[in-house]
C-alpha cells in the first residue's frame, strides 16, 4: 500500500494500491455510519474528471469506511490533481469530508514508480 495522506493532500505511487481508511467519531463515541456512501473524485487543472472513485463501509457500528485505490486507479499521468472526498448519509446528509478545511482544495498528487 503506497500511498501518504494528510491534511493537504492524498500522494500515491503510479499503479500501485493505497486503502484510504476513516474513522468516524462522535465525542465520546463511534459513529454508526450505517447506509452511508463515500465518493472521491480526482480532477486536473481543466476541472476534467480523472477518477470518480466509490468507498464501502467496512464497519457501520464501528465508524469504519474505506476507499480501495486499486493500480488501475492510480496509472495516471504524473502530476498533481486536486481531490475530495463526499459522504452521503442514511438520512440525506451530504458533508465534504476530505479537506476538512473548507477553505481549502486538496491535492491528489501522483509520483514516479521506478520499477515498472
Amino acid at each position: 500500500m503506497t500511498g501518504l495522506i494528510n491534511s493537504r493532500g492524498i500522494t500515491v505511487r503510479q499503479g500501485n494500491s493505497f486503502a484510504i481508511i476513516m474513522r468516524f467519531k462522535l465525542p465520546d463515541r463511534d459513529l454508526d455510519i450505517s447506509g452511508m456512501k463515500l465518493q472521491m473524485c480526482v480532477r486536473d487543472e481543466q476541472d476534467n474528471l480523472i477518477l470518480d472513485k466509490a468507498g464501502a463501509v467496512s464497519d457501520a457500528v464501528h465508524g469504519t469506511a474505506v476507499i480501495e485505490l486499486t493500480p488501475q486507479d492510480t496509472d495516471l499521468p504524473l502530476g498533481q490533481y486536486k481531490t475530495d472526498i463526499k459522504a452521503t448519509f442514511a438520512d440525506g446528509q451530504v458533508h465534504t469530508i476530505y479537506p476538512q478545511n473548507i477553505n481549502a482544495v486538496a491535492y491528489f498528487n501522483v509520483t514516479e514508480e521506478v520499477s515498472k
